[in-house]
């Protein structure tokens, strides 16, 4: 008799139960359960591609055009998130990534001035930015972005050497200045964020301030 129909039957059942049988598997759900308590920062994960800042400084390199080149060796954002090169003028770079700078720059001198030039954006030196975490935190101030990198309320919680034993995670106040100079105030639930291990996550920008409230007795 054919051991086919045999092998059929009993290969995707030796599969299913090695999976079931799994200790890494098992443990997921009681890790998960198991966060909690001080504040963590997530795993590292791909950070998005970084935006440039004003006050970053850009090397700007256009292919066999040294004469441009030597005059943007470091160009910096102004606070208006532009740069000024030669003969070009003004380019906003307002969101930005270094990429997407490099596209800019390349359509704003072939439009008038250079055919099709190839242009390579490197920023050599990051703006510094930070927030301000205060309230019931271990070491309550200033907290700076990595460079080139986000950084995600809960991090930054973190990072402020986490969170005390009073504090009340569910009502963390975000304070955050608009382009337009308005003062915005939200209440977050870090607890619920935290408990999702970083999913939601959410994302500071520079200047912001949280505050950490202390638990109602």
């Amino acid at each position: 008799m054919s051991l086919l129909p045999i092998l059929r039957f009993f290969v995707p059942a030796l599969i299913l139960a090695a999976a079931s049988t799994d200790p890494a598997r098992a443990a997921e759900p009681a890790e998960a359960g198991a966060r909690g308590g001080r504040a963590e920062a997530p795993a590292a994960t791909p950070d998005r591609e970084y935006l440039l800042q004003p006050q970053d400084i850009l090397r700007i390199f256009i292919f066999q055009h040294d004469d441009l080149n030597k005059q943007m060796e470091a160009v910096r954002i102004s606070d208006t998130h532009t740069i000024s090169l030669p003969l070009v003028n003004s380019i906003d770079l307002r969101g930005r990534t270094a990429r997407q700078a490099e596209e800019a720059i390349r359509l704003a001198y072939d439009r008038d001035y250079l055919v099709n030039p190839q242009v390579s954006v490197i920023v050599v030196k990051y703006a510094e930015r930070s927030v301000n975490v205060v309230g019931q935190v271990n070491n309550a101030g200033r907290v700076l972005f990595p460079q080139e990198k986000g950084l995600t309320i809960v991090e930054a919680i973190a990072l402020a050497g986490g969170q005390t034993r009073l504090a009340d995670l569910k009502k963390v106040r975000l304070t955050r200045k608009t382009a337009d100079g308005e003062t915005v105030v939200e209440e977050i639930d870090v607890d619920a964020l935290m408990k999702r291990g970083g999913r939601d996550a959410v994302q500071l920008q520079r200047d912001d301030v949280l505050f950490v409230p202390e638990r109602a007795f």
